[in-house]
């Protein structure tokens, strides 16, 4: 499947031109505009997986632009620039951007920049989703933990008798053990009905 982009670049000549490498090499370009605000716009709309940003543009500037986008981890950000001064570079890093281009760049480095946004990018998400596995898991075990504790007072079991019963109950009710924890929690379910 081709890859989405969105282009941002207040030089028509440019963008078109950057459009048309684009579509040469496989890209779906699905939106391109010389405004920064209308380029968030578009990437919200479209969910491309690559933005590429020129800095200087009306309506908003393409590092403001980066920094919504990433913000909401929305795309890959490239930001193209005439500049390549190092305080530029910084605020694009900070801003978001994974990949950095400066104005006039060749064909043959505009594929590598791409190649090293979307991988970090790739990365990025991936780490996010893993930090988000493990907040649940963590959040699933404190409240199985806290359902033992009470099943143990209330029911006089063992820690292990405590944590087999939720077990077995969820697999009963072909639930997950946390829903069960949190009707022992919650709703007073006990192993032995008071």
């Amino acid at each position: 499947m081709a890859v989405r982009v969105v282009i941002a670049e207040d030089e028509a000549i440019v963008r078109l031109d950057l459009k048309e490498t684009l579509e040469e090499e496989g890209f779906d370009v699905v939106g391109e505009t010389g405004r920064g605000d209308e380029a968030v716009e578009l990437v919200k709309t479209h969910r491309p997986e690559l933005v590429i940003l020129d800095i200087k543009m009306p309506g908003m500037d393409g590092l403001s632009a980066a920094r919504e986008i990433t913000t909401d981890r929305l795309a890959a950000v490239l930001i193209l620039t005439a500049f390549s001064q190092r305080d530029l570079i910084e605020q694009a890093r900070d801003a978001g951007a994974l990949a950095y281009l400066v104005k006039p760049f060749q064909r043959t480095e505009l594929f590598p920049a791409i190649d090293i946004a979307l991988g970090r990018f790739a990365e990025m998400k991936a780490l996010e989703d893993q930090v988000k596995d493990l907040t649940e898991r963590l959040e699933v075990r404190k409240v199985v933990e806290k359902a033992k504790g009470i099943l143990m007072d209330a029911d006089d079991l063992s820690e292990s008798a405590a944590f087999s019963w939720i077990q077995r109950t969820a697999m009963d009710q072909r639930v997950r053990m946390d829903v069960i924890a949190r009707r022992v929690i919650d709703d007073g379910l006990r192993v032995t009905p008071s």
